[in-house]
């Protein structure tokens, strides 16, 4: 079996691979189901106060796809989260091309309805494009969109952990105020992302910087043309001057809703998404495993990566200290079944284990003081700099 994580996610497979880490089906041996975690190759300053803030997110929303738990281990951190199994609109718009008008619309509107919460919690996604708009696999029913990764999410106007001639996010999806030094988390450069991320499902193609949208659209090679309340939308969110872009997702949600393409698209007879179909894209589970777990059952199952007692983490949920951590998930929508383990047997002299798990907590809050003063002068390093 798999490296387990804190004693309780246990690594079945990887899934693919990201910009800072790998991502993986997990068994949680504490919910008893799989799930997706996403493990980070190392832990320097600045992906570990990434992971921090992307952990913290707690935003419930049908559309939205926050964390809901990590471990830390060692030099190495995961975050876990619901596991999706349709792909994203990147893979979807690269297996079927440009995608039907209605189905673009509806999956517009589902980002902006995911957009429009983060932005009242005050958080701006900041790399918003169809690699990370995920899908859940329903067939050739109506699509359900997600919006996931959230590793260089900031609150609004708050300063970037990064200054310098570079800005983080991709390049096509950036809005023209992003790439320029000293700007501060904005919500209108979601929806420039956003706008950008339809017009790659309208063209079937990755949009390129300084493009002229309504151009694009003329151009892409679609057997339907599209209509022109949905160019003006997806031009008013991709609008390069801050002043003329549509200022708030609910506007241009507004806006969709006002060109009737949504209500058609949810009519019974019609649903207008064409031949497209969200697979599951999810391989089938690897020798050892079951739908219900472990085929041998968690007690038998690999070796744990550490046999040190799991620490308590902060009410922060602050990164682990040392040894292992694991954080707090919100509130489990299923029902909680406890961690599997084996009960300690004590040897023939109980004496002598108490003086080890003593200098084992003094070990780990040396280790935690000194985490919490290097990321407290690293952060203020930042706000100097």
């Amino acid at each position: 079996m798999g490296d387990v994580f804190a004693g309780r996610y246990e690594l079945v497979d990887p899934l693919g691979e990201g910009g800072v880490g790998t991502v993986w089906r997990a068994w949680d041996r504490r919910r008893s189901r799989y799930c997706a975690v996403k493990v980070l190759r190392q832990v320097d300053a600045a992906s570990l106060l990434r992971f921090i803030r992307e952990q913290s997110l707690r935003l419930e929303h049908p559309h939205v796809l926050a964390p809901t738990g990590w471990a830390g281990e060692d030099d190495k951190v995961l975050f876990a989260m619901p596991m999706v199994r349709g792909g994203s609109v990147a893979t979807l718009v690269g297996d079927f091309g440009p995608l039907p008008v209605r189905l673009a619309a509806v999956l517009l509107d589902q980002l902006l309805s995911a957009l429009e919460s983060i932005h009242s919690e005050g958080v701006v996604h900041r790399d918003v494009k169809p690699a990370n708009l995920l899908l859940d696999a329903t067939g050739t029913g109506r699509p359900h969109l997600w919006l996931g990764d959230f590793g260089i999410a900031a609150g609004i106007d708050e300063p970037r952990l990064t200054q310098g001639p570079y800005a983080l996010g991709t390049p096509g999806y950036l809005a023209p105020e992003v790439r320029r030094q000293g700007w501060h988390p904005d919500p209108r450069a979601d929806l420039y992302s956003a706008g950008m991320s339809a017009l790659e499902m309208l063209t079937g193609a990755p949009p390129e910087d300084d493009v002229d949208v309504a151009e694009a659209l003329a151009a892409a090679p679609r057997a339907d043309p599209v209509p022109e309340a949905l160019v003006e939308i997806v031009a008013a969110l991709a609008e390069p001057s801050l002043r003329a872009r549509i200022g708030v997702a609910e506007d241009a949600r507004g806006r969709l809703a006002e060109s009737g393409l949504l209500a058609a698209a949810s009519s019974d007879d019609d649903d207008g998404f064409g031949e497209v179909e969200f697979f599951d894209h999810i391989p089938p589970l690897p020798e050892g495993w079951t739908p219900e777990g472990p085929a041998t059952g968690p007690a038998e199952s690999g070796p744990t990566r550490s046999a040190a007692p799991p620490l308590v983490p902060s009410p922060q949920n602050g990164p682990p200290t040392g040894g292992t951590g694991v954080g707090p998930a919100a509130p489990p929508p299923t029902r909680h079944q406890g961690t599997p383990h084996s009960p300690w047997t004590p040897g023939p002299q109980p004496q002598t284990p108490a003086p080890r798990a003593r200098s084992s907590k003094l070990t780990a809050t040396a280790l935690a003081m000194m985490l919490t003063g290097l990321l407290m002068l690293l952060l203020m390093l930042l706000l100097l700099a």
